[in-house]
């Protein structure tokens, strides 16, 4: 009687949801077109800084035309080491991928931890982050990104590249051709997130095939009016300059929207959805 009393017991702990807890927490931020050295981005930068004080975290995801002119140590220092210095300071990493402004050879630079590729994966804990060149998408990139993202049992697969498959912005839009390409793999391996920049605002769209995608396209750049609303856009701002603030836990991806002056715009949460 002790005994099944004990498996009881047991079944009924193990059916309880486990606690979250900080290692089950993945947090970083995301921008894009960043690259001018202007006020805006500096202002961005502090409010990074002012906002990992509250919410820490050590990793950035870079979306491309992270310089606007052509790389130098200069261009290096103005356009991305000042900007970040508080954060680069506390040895938050920054991952790149290259924009269309972008010089070829900064793929070498240590700041952007590309080490020398222009398309990598890597993890942290439950989540694996893929880095796409879409200036060059060729045949080889492809048959990477197929093996790479078939191979993944992390539980979010999390895309980020330049130019976007989605968006309602009135300067570029959506890159068609590019979503022929890119989107069967997305939908064939479970990929959730999708961050890309290239317009110069903010877009949150409607999940899109149960995708869920992300213009942020204005760390430093900002084209005013820049968007045209549709039926697919769940939330835009083409008005301030801002960054995402990302935590992703077991069962969700959580998001906000943060201006240089530090207003929240946009929020909410993506559920994950089981593996393919």
């Amino acid at each position: 009687m002790k005994h099944i009393l004990l498996c009881l017991v047991f079944a009924a702990l193990a059916a309880v949801p486990r606690a979250q807890t900080v290692a089950d927490v993945v947090r970083f931020a995301v921008i894009g077109d960043s690259g001018t050295g202007g006020d805006a981005q500096y202002q961005v930068g502090r409010q990074m800084a002012s906002s990992r004080s509250r919410s820490p975290f050590d990793l950035v995801l870079m979306l491309g035309d992270n310089l606007y002119r052509r790389a130098s140590p200069e261009v290096y220092a103005s356009a991305f080491e000042r900007p970040y210095a508080a954060l680069l300071a506390d040895n938050v990493k920054f991952v790149a991928v290259l924009g269309n402004h972008d010089s070829p050879e900064s793929v070498t630079y240590p700041g952007w931890n590309m080490n020398g590729q222009r398309y990598f994966s890597f993890t942290r804990n439950h989540v694996r982050f893929f880095a796409i060149d879409t200036n060059v998408l060729d045949a080889k990139q492809l048959e990477w990104l197929e093996q790479t993202l078939g191979t993944s049992r992390e539980l979010w697969k999390i895309a980020y590249f330049h130019h976007p498959i989605y968006s309602n912005g009135k300067r570029h839009g959506s890159n068609v051709e590019l979503r022929v390409r890119l989107e069967p793999l997305f939908l064939r391996h479970g990929v959730q997130v999708v961050f890309s920049g290239h317009d110069h605002m903010y877009e949150r769209l409607k999940p899109q095939k149960g995708i869920t995608y992300f213009v942020v396209g204005s760390g430093g750049q900002l084209r005013e009016g820049g968007v045209r609303r549709s039926e697919t856009t769940a939330a835009a701002n083409d008005q301030e300059q801002l960054f995402l603030l990302v935590d992703v836990d077991r069962e969700a991806l959580r998001f906000q929207a943060i201006t240089r002056n530090g207003a929240v715009i946009d929020s909410g949460a993506v559920p994950r959805q089981p593996s393919t």
